[in-house]
């Protein structure tokens, strides 16, 4: 069957505009059926079947998918799942099913130029039909469906990060070009050729300053034990909710150099007076951080839904790792207040990160992440600039050797020369 839709009469060819359409859906395209749209651009008043110079194109409204299992409340949900589960028997796993496209974009093209036919390439040709007027051959409007507008996001789904990581990546690739500006698409290069040249310096210049150091002074080893647990922590959750590949691949590289600078930590001769401080503040910050997070993870499981029990745990350390992990930057900020220096940190590294860090504001608003995630980028920003403070107001003499016998930088050796 056939339905006429819409009939758009009085427009400009040359100027672009939108109109919104309600269909309804036959009842075979509802089981799973296929659904097709036919365009056509004809003369008015002539039936398009009756216009010789009438051009069509015909294309799928609706395209297929794997959907995404059902989300229950872990506590009561337990008839749910049986459900679920039952339902799953009854029909084939992973089955595709027909879902809707809510957008659809059309071009054409009516330059007026003159072309030799026979050295168009196919690409071109199969999307031309051609008249002949007297002695010339004349081109109709080339009517055509812009593929690249399609994104997964207008599907007619609820969620679509069932999708695999190709599929979703691909679409991000697509939503860059096509909705967004283009000279804001040339600054999101330039912005991103930057943050991987830092991501790189700031790994190279962070395992240079570990390789070289001896001991702990300075340094928290708590510190470095909660930062290897929420970048692990991060990680997992950024692939439980299946985030794009720019985002995940450098939070499992600092993932695994996180681990490496714990097994290094652990063999360095720690010395207690430098950890006093941190004890200090440790003990004021834990009693606000641990009944937030006992009382968020708690909430979260009577409110919210998830897939698994593993899907609600990994998400309950990572809001906790969120919402509070800057409490856990605090105490090093304690420790270079009551040091009065800031020589034993590693500065290229932390330099590197906080340009990273006001990148990552800007990447918030055009790579497709967790929300978490992207209030975190803002966090961290707070964090640097305190840091920076503190590197204003502790000027670094590293050839001055501290109140422990250790200097930061080591001095030039003389040549030894004849007089």
């Amino acid at each position: 069957n056939v339905d006429l839709v819409l009939n758009v009469e009085d427009f400009d060819i040359e100027s672009r505009f939108e109109r919104t359409v309600n269909v309804s859906v036959p009842k075979k395209t509802r089981n799973n059926g296929t659904l097709y749209a036919y365009i056509f651009l004809h003369h008015a008043g002539i039936l398009p079947w009756h216009d010789g110079k009438q051009v069509h194109i015909v294309s799928p409204l609706t395209t297929y998918m794997v959907p995404k299992p059902e989300e229950i409340n872990l506590l009561t949900g337990e008839s749910a799942t049986q459900q679920i589960e039952a339902e799953k028997q009854t029909n084939a796993l992973d089955e595709p099913v027909s879902h809707w496209r809510s957008r659809l974009t059309l071009n054409i093209m009516v330059e007026d130029f003159v072309f030799d036919g026979s050295s168009l390439p196919a690409d071109v040709h199969r999307y031309m039909k051609m008249v002949q007027l007297g002695k010339t051959v004349h081109y109709l409007p080339i009517l055509f469906i812009d593929q690249l507008s399609n994104r997964v996001k207008d599907l007619m789904v609820s969620d679509i990060r069932f999708l695999s990581y190709r599929t979703l990546d691909a679409d991000e690739v697509k939503g860059i070009f096509v909705d967004t500006n283009l000279y804001f698409l040339a600054l999101t290069f330039f912005v991103a050729a930057f943050h991987l040249l830092f991501d790189f310096l700031a790994f190279k210049n962070d395992i240079s300053f570990w390789k070289k150091k001896r001991s702990m002074i300075g340094m928290s080893t708590k510190a470095v034990l909660w930062r290897c647990f929420s970048t692990v922590v991060i990680f997992l959750f950024l692939l439980d909710e299946q985030t794009s590949v720019l985002v995940l691949i450098p939070a499992g590289i600092g993932a695994v150099i996180e681990l490496w600078k714990v097994k290094k930590a652990l063999k360095m001769t720690i010395k207690w007076q430098g950890l006093r401080p941190k004890i200090q503040a440790m003990k004021y910050l834990s009693y606000l951080l641990y009944p937030l997070c006992i009382g968020g993870a708690g909430y979260s499981l009577l409110n919210v839904k998830y897939k698994s029990w593993y899907s609600w745990l990994i998400n309950s350390f990572v809001n906790g790792v969120y919402a509070f992990g800057f409490l856990f930057m605090l105490p090093q900020l304690f420790v270079n207040y009551k040091m009065k220096s800031v020589a034993h940190l590693p500065w290229k590294a932390f330099t590197y990160k906080a340009f990273n860090t006001f990148i990552d504001d800007i990447f918030a608003f055009i790579i497709t992440m967790p929300t978490s995630h992207r209030l975190a980028c803002f966090r961290d920003d707070v964090v640097f600039l305190v840091y920076l403070y503190q590197r204003w107001l502790y000027p670094v003499d590293k050839s001055r050797v501290n109140e422990y016998g250790e200097s930061y930088e080591e001095k030039p050796k003389k040549k030894a020369h004849r007089e």
